[in-house]
């Protein structure tokens, strides 16, 4: 019997003997995970050299490679820290730079790739298709080149709806060409959970007023809830026939109203009595700036209180906060709401003695259980890894242990807060702090998948071990 055609090998198409052997292109070759980490590499280091030329400062300032790269790498990632004061090292092109690189580094840029494609009616093929899945966290590929499309639609029209109420203070403030720029500027930072602000003080001086608070919020809430949310349950209300809420979403919305609930009311007990903070603002500012500040920790940077002056258990806080971060598939960082309660509701019912961990009527996977906890300890260690360096490389005496804690986890959760320490780092630091903001943007868990080389499964399994004590 005359044996089967053989399939090709991997990266190699068939051929006849004699001629040469035609390989896949290069693109088609790199996993998805590579790809996510080289294109925001790429970006970052394109977006360096741009606010490094000259023709990008403000008048008379003068910036080294290395803050560019630290801004760049800053908006990109679509975190907020900054060694610079973006209203005065950098003039209006450079500013324009910031927000181009805040709003391709929110939505991503190989979702901006498919965007091109399709405008120019390209096909999208199918291992374009599962880059793209990864990127916005949808659930098949097959759905992906539809989501891409509303993903677009709903962020531009948020965001212009945002921008159009900001102006309604910006411009009174600052004039119409420079009060439009202002309302745009803050809108696409907010959306994307940048925390970029054209305010040397950032937002602090908006802390009792409540359109500028409300609007930001509002817009760091839709940003970081994930377009895959966002559209369901637009979707959801449109249609609730046809179009059911999933277990995802209930489960990032539950997260993401109890998380909302406990910062707000920890925020407003612990800084109650507070002199540089809450103490002197009437009562609706207090809960104002409580809720405020509860949104922002999600990843998204801006502040209308000053975190240097924050008690030591606030502080904590709002570390525990940054590092859970935002939800999948959104601008938004950390290691995210729905990795956070797996790991807890499994661990609740491992001391439960029960043996699955349910979730809204459904088990939970232990392949999701074994995801999240392993972005868990790779974040964890990743934190504190990072956090040694920039003790090590710290020679500021000003600088104490817990504001290097909190900038490390600041910068890996992309959040953006900061104890007014980010200007105080050497270069060493604001380099381990780039590093961090990029870890952190693309996930620990997808950089280690990026490069790992090993790509087939095992093909021998050992039996099981029980008798390993633990705890």
């Amino acid at each position: 019997m005359a044996r089967p055609p053989q399939p090709p090998a991997s990266g190699v198409h068939s051929h006849s003997p004699g001629l040469p052997r035609v390989r896949q292109p290069l693109l088609a070759r790199i996993s998805p995970p590579q790809l996510i980490a080289l294109t925001f590499a790429v970006g970052i280091l394109l977006g360096a050299l741009l606010l490094w030329l000259p023709l990008t400062h403000g008048p008379g300032r003068t910036v080294t490679f290395i803050q560019a790269l630290f801004t760049a790498t800053s908006a990109l990632c679509v975190t907020g820290l900054n060694v610079l004061d973006p209203s005065r090292d950098f003039n209006r092109l450079g500013q324009v730079v910031i927000l181009l690189l805040i709003q391709v580094g929110g939505l991503g840029i190989i979702t901006f790739g498919t965007v091109f494609a399709l405008l120019r009616r390209r096909r999208i093929h199918y291992s374009e298709r599962i880059r793209l899945a990864q990127q916005v966290s949808a659930l098949s590929a097959g759905d992906v080149v539809p989501l891409i499309r509303n993903i677009f639609l709903y962020t531009f029209v948020i965001e212009a709806v945002g921008a159009a109420l900001l102006a309604w203070r910006f411009v009174p403030l600052e004039g119409w060409g420079q009060g439009l720029f202002y309302a745009v500027f803050h809108a696409v930072s907010a959306f994307n959970n940048a925390g970029f602000a054209l305010y040397s003080d950032n937002l602090v001086r908006f802390v009792d007023d409540p359109l500028v608070s409300l609007v930001v919020a509002l817009l760091v809430i839709l940003g970081g809830m994930g377009f895959l949310v966002q559209l369901n349950v637009v979707a959801h209300l449109v249609n609730p026939r046809r179009h059911r809420l999933l277990i995802h979403s209930k489960l990032v919305l539950t997260m993401m109203g109890a998380l909302l609930l406990i910062g707000t009311v920890a925020y407003l007990a612990l800084e109650w009595g507070n002199p540089r903070t809450l103490a002197p603002l009437p009562l609706w500012d207090k809960l104002l700036a409580s809720f405020f500040q509860s949104v922002v920790t999600r990843t998204a940077g801006f502040n209308t209180l000053d975190y240097g002056a924050m008690g030591l258990s606030t502080v904590f806080i709002t570390i525990i906060l940054m590092f859970i971060g935002a939800n999948p598939g959104s601008t938004g960082g950390g290691i995210k709401t729905s990795t956070f309660y797996v790991m807890m509701a499994s661990a609740w019912s491992m001391v439960r003695g029960q043996r699955d961990t349910t979730l809204f009527g459904r088990r939970i996977d232990p392949d999701t259980i074994l995801r999240a906890m392993t972005v868990g300890l790779l974040s964890i260690g990743l934190v504190n890894t990072m956090f040694i360096l920039l003790l090590l490389t710290n020679t500021n005496p000003q600088v104490q242990f817990v504001q290097l804690f909190f900038e490390a986890v600041s910068a890996f959760g992309t959040v953006g807060l900061s104890m007014n320490t980010t200007p105080l780092l050497n270069p060493s630091q604001e380099l381990v702090l780039v590093g961090l903001m990029y870890l952190g943007r693309i996930g620990p868990l997808t950089f280690a998948v990026a490069f790992n080389s090993r790509t087939e499964r095992d093909l021998v399994r050992y039996p099981a071990e029980k008798d390993i004590l633990i705890g």
